[in-house]
């Protein structure tokens, strides 16, 4: 079945085209960049025209403010055509392309939370996918999507800035992805999500949970089993909705025997926390402070992972917890993997072993690859241990 044909709903993110991303480049270059550089410009010059006095200081703060609302303007206005003009082409639409798809799922990632409200034609909303396509999750739309369904359903979420397509990294090269190997091998029907990365944990984490009791009552058959991978981001949000409560009877988090986490931050991502620090460390030095602005201009998603989820997270007691770690060395003991771990995500974090204090996951399967973050999404020693763990 093609994209095009496939059952489900338009996507959220469809409206845009091209022309709509360039219109949110300009729009946010005159938000950061012009006001960047204004704002350096204005602090070197308060210290160089400080030592020629008030009247210099004056006439160049006056003729920079117009050049810089010049600019600002001319930025303003082209975003402001550019997105008319995309509204008005019908031509192809960013989500008909992998580049296009891959483009709207990092910019939602990087300003998600901004974009439901400013460029709600470029934000993505929790869905199924299937074929590169958003299903709603009433009976009717699920039994055209997924014909072959069976009662075990393994649910894939991807990490930040990312979306449903990335689970198909290297499948040519490994005999297809997680969720097609284990479907041929097994009793599973791999069920793929996209979800804005930009948005609050939390919130993500609120709104799979209401999904998923969408799915398991819209379901062509009775669930019996769900386990869930999570990548990155993704492993967190997947706990935070396992710990939501619902009104469903019984509610889907009940049907959960397996919680999957593959690379996530499970104590925070120490790459967070240095941005933040940087950002601190810029702004104490006025030349210096607008750029710490640029570091700041990330969304709640990505603030989130400073620390991982809250400590009064409880896991599933009824569910098994696996947990699979990367680092750059063969041995995570490894200097190397000490200080980089998989380049995004150290290993104490990926398995949930504070330096101090009690593991997070007492009793969980803990499997370790050499790799980075990134392998993990498609790698052939974690499909055996997942085909394992899931048998």
């Amino acid at each position: 079945m093609s994209a095009s044909t496939a059952p489900g709903r338009p996507d959220a993110a469809t409206g845009a085209g091209l022309l709509g991303a360039l219109a949110l480049a300009a729009e946010t270059a005159d938000e950061l960049l012009v006001g960047t550089v204004r704002d350096v410009h204005g602090a070197v010059a308060s210290r160089v025209h400080g030592l020629a006095g008030p009247g210099s200081q004056r006439a160049h703060g006056t003729i920079s403010a117009a050049v810089y609302a010049g600019l600002g303007a001319g930025l303003r206005g082209a975003g402001k055509g550019l997105r008319a003009a995309d509204r008005a082409y019908g031509g192809a639409r960013l989500e008909d392309t992998a580049q296009g798809r891959f483009l709207v799922s990092a910019v939602n990632g990087l300003i998600g939370d901004r974009l439901a409200e400013t460029h709600p034609e470029l934000a993505i909303t929790l869905a199924v996918r299937r074929h590169r396509r958003d299903v709603t999750c009433d009976r009717a739309s699920l039994a055209e999507a997924f014909p072959d369904a069976t009662p075990d359903l393994v649910v894939f979420l991807h990490g930040l800035s990312e979306g449903d397509d990335v689970w198909n990294r290297r499948a040519s090269e490994t005999g297809g992805s997680y969720g097609t190997r284990l479907a041929r091998e097994g009793s599973w029907t791999p069920v793929y999500l996209r979800a804005n990365s930009g948005l609050p944990i939390a919130e993500n984490g609120v709104a799979l949970a209401s999904l998923l009791d969408d799915l398991v009552a819209g379901w062509p058959c009775e669930v019996r089993r769900i386990a869930l991978v999570g990548h990155s981001m993704g492993g967190l949000v997947m706990r935070a909705a396992c710990a939501v409560t619902t009104e469903a009877d019984p509610p889907w988090n009940r049907l959960v025997t397996d919680v999957v986490t593959l690379g996530t931050p499970h104590l925070g991502a120490p790459l967070e926390r240095g941005v933040a620090l940087g950002a601190k460390a810029l702004g104490r030095v006025p030349e210096a402070a607008p750029f710490g602005r640029i570091l700041e201009y990330r969304s709640v998603g990505i603030l989130d992972l400073r620390g991982g989820l809250a400590p009064d997270v409880q896991n599933l007691p009824h569910a098994r917890y696996h947990l699979v770690a990367a680092t750059l060395a063969s041995s995570w003991r490894h200097p190397v993997s000490e200080a980089f771990g998989d380049l995004l995500v150290r290993y104490p974090s990926a398995v949930g072993r504070p330096r101090r204090g009690r593991e997070m996951f007492p009793g969980a399967d803990v499997l370790h690859v050499r790799g980075d973050h990134f392998d993990l999404l498609n790698h052939d020693e974690v499909y055996e241990a997942m085909r394992r763990w899931l048998a």
